[in-house]
């Protein structure tokens, strides 16, 4: 009901906002090659921001048995990086222009979410620190360009209207990164488990080959036949599950490398802009 009410007072918005003279949102902004490709660039930025946040905890707290302690402390080394790098995006927006730093960030995200695909259940903390390293050298790089070039070529008037629809842009697409991400791992994993249980029938070799193994390693630590068949059985379930779901979430990598993929089209929309003077590293 909520969702039918919230559609509908959208729908009704967007006419009313256009046709106001001095509307709430200047939504005519975003019809602007320009600006509008800024604004969906932040969209893409922000989903990947957020999306990976919130995916990579999950991950390591559900499938790798993490703490929400240590799950944070994977994911700080790369928001020390982001620190650093956007000092290095600052300085280089006044010699490179906007635009090929967002393709040079949204590649290296891109990059980076490819290479989350080698997961499996072996990995190791430093593994997952040097994924979110990559993210951390990607991002400021179309956050700092994004800044400077959104407000390129608007009047003065404008730019209250510009930095409030940038803002949504980041918050609206961190939602949408989030329900991506959330959709994608729950409908994949279906598939994944759906597909791997194919394989578990009794006409197959490798499956039996697998449940007499387990079964003798069960019945070796003093396990009764019955029990041990029974624990076996347990645990190739237990172990179609946890492949089904790593699965799963390499899917939520590559979802999530196709949207920073999505900003590098749209930057090559944009004007070629720099700074127009010294920027603060902050």
């Amino acid at each position: 009901m909520f969702a039918t009410i919230s559609a509908v007072c959208l729908i009704l918005f967007i006419p009313w906002e256009l046709t106001r003279k001095k509307p709430l949102i200047d939504l005519k902004m975003l019809t602007g090659r320009h600006f509008g490709s800024c604004f969906l660039v932040m969209l893409a930025t922000g989903a990947i921001l957020i999306a990976t946040t919130q995916i990579v905890p999950q991950l390591l707290q559900d499938e790798f048995g993490y703490t929400a302690t240590w799950s944070g402390l994977a994911l700080s080394p790369g928001g020390i990086v982001t620190a650093i790098m956007m000092v290095v995006a600052g300085r280089l927006s006044g010699w490179v222009p906007a635009k090929w730093l967002i393709v040079a960030g949204a590649l290296t995200i891109a990059a980076g979410m490819y290479s989350s695909t080698s997961l499996y259940a072996g990995l190791n903390f430093g593994w997952f620190v040097w994924q979110r390293v990559y993210i951390g050298v990607g991002l400021p790089l179309i956050f700092i360009a994004i800044t400077n070039a959104s407000y390129d070529g608007l009047a003065k008037d404008k730019t209250d209207q510009a930095s409030a629809l940038i803002n949504v842009a980041r918050n609206t697409g961190g939602s949408i990164g989030v329900a991506i991400a959330q959709n994608v791992l729950m409908y994949r994993e279906q598939f994944h488990q759906s597909r791997l249980i194919e394989h578990i029938a009794p006409s197959n070799p490798a499956y039996q080959r697998a449940l007499a193994q387990q079964t003798q390693l069960f019945e070796n630590r003093g396990v009764g036949a019955v029990e041990a068949a029974k624990q076996a059985f347990a645990t190739i379930n237990q172990t179609v599950q946890q492949q089904a779901e790593l699965w799963a979430y390499i899917d939520v990598f590559v979802a999530l490398g196709f949207v920073a993929l999505s900003a590098v089209p749209l930057a090559l929309l944009m004007r070629a802009t720099k700074s127009a003077g010294k920027v603060g590293a902050a």
